[in-house]
């Protein structure tokens, strides 16, 4: 984004008479701002699985995981040095899950009928430097009109954010051909319990909401990669590609077999990876969280995966499209 849209976007900031009062009404403007990039990003860059609905579905995730750990977790926090309410934390947390997809960095690509790719934490790392941006401008008019204001966001506050923003940030397990998030498994500087809420809800679909919800998520990111498919779709061309475009058949039926075999793979490593990912929640609350949850994250779920995804060679592009019922999520 250019100087001129930053400088708009800030333009409410130099109005003294607006200022918030309390940390609860900056976290509201901060957060106002992120939703207000984000929807300019989803209209800009067709984004179908990136919206409103999949912040909404992120922030209920991690509602349900807060939830389960409260008030173990509470308890802990007010021992820290120096304490931190848990009040302020679920306001940290509300932002991170608002601004944590702000922007999106697609890789820029010659072929019209290939999959558009983010390359690992680009996009992150721009949506954390927008919103700090934005929250040092507000932290500087507040200091100028009061320097002891209770509505600045702290040093401790900001590096909250960038650690839940961070943990988000897939990295592709070439094992599992599936993607897992790297920052959990850092055991040199493991993660808090913020960023380990916000990096699971947002890849807990299945683990959390079962697979409906899962292949909901599936065929909204196959839309959003795959751009060039949505006319083919609409005007029914795609129908008529086995005789009348045949390498374009193939194409698309390779991407949508690729993200079936994705979808499966990617089960089985959720399903995986779990216990270990749920270390670093109080060890008193892993087995709610394991069998409460995380309920859909068992045997039955990956095996009734397996046995409804298509993912042999053979798969028709009909079959394929069928599967994915991608006509259902157009009109979004």
């Amino acid at each position: 984004m250019n100087r001129d849209s930053s400088q708009s976007s800030f333009r409410y900031l130099y109005d003294s008479s607006n200022l918030p009062q309390s940390i609860d009404e900056s976290i509201a403007q901060i957060k106002a701002f992120a939703l207000q990039e984000f929807d300019r990003e989803v209209v800009e860059k067709q984004l179908y699985y990136h919206n409103r609905e999949h912040l909404e579905n992120v922030r209920r995730r991690s509602t349900l995981i807060l939830q389960a750990i409260v008030p173990t977790w509470e308890v802990w926090l007010q021992q820290q040095e120096p304490s931190i309410d848990l009040s302020r934390i679920e306001l940290l947390l509300d932002l991170s899950i608002a601004a944590h997809d702000m922007v999106q960095v697609f890789i820029s690509q010659s072929d019209l009928h290939a999959t558009r790719r983010r390359e690992p934490g680009v996009s992150e790392r721009a949506s954390f430097e927008r919103l700090v941006e934005y929250i040092n401008a507000l932290n500087q008019q507040l200091q100028r009109h009061d320097p002891d204001s209770p509505a600045r966001l702290t040093d401790r506050d900001i590096a909250i954010i960038r650690a839940a923003i961070g943990a988000t940030i897939c990295t592709y397990a070439p094992t599992e051909q599936a993607i897992y998030q790297a920052d959990l498994y850092d055991v040199q500087n493991p993660p808090s319990i913020v960023a380990r809420i916000l990096a699971l809800a947002d890849i807990g679909a299945l683990g959390i909401d079962g697979t409906e919800v899962y292949s909901q998520e599936g065929s909204l990111l196959f839309l959003e990669e795959n751009l060039d498919v949505i006319p083919l779709l609409l005007d029914e061309t795609i129908d008529r590609l086995e005789s009348d475009n045949l390498a374009l058949y193939q194409n698309i039926q390779q991407r949508l077999l690729k993200r079936c075999r994705f979808q499966v793979n990617f089960a089985k490593s959720r399903a995986a990876r779990l216990k270990s990912e749920l270390v670093g929640f109080p060890e008193s609350t892993i087995d709610t969280l394991t069998h409460d949850v995380f309920r859909y994250l068992n045997p039955a779920t990956i095996q009734a995966i397996e046995a409804t995804t298509p993912t042999a060679e053979t798969a028709s592009l009909k079959s394929l499209l069928e599967f994915f019922e991608l006509e259902r999520y157009l009109d979004r």
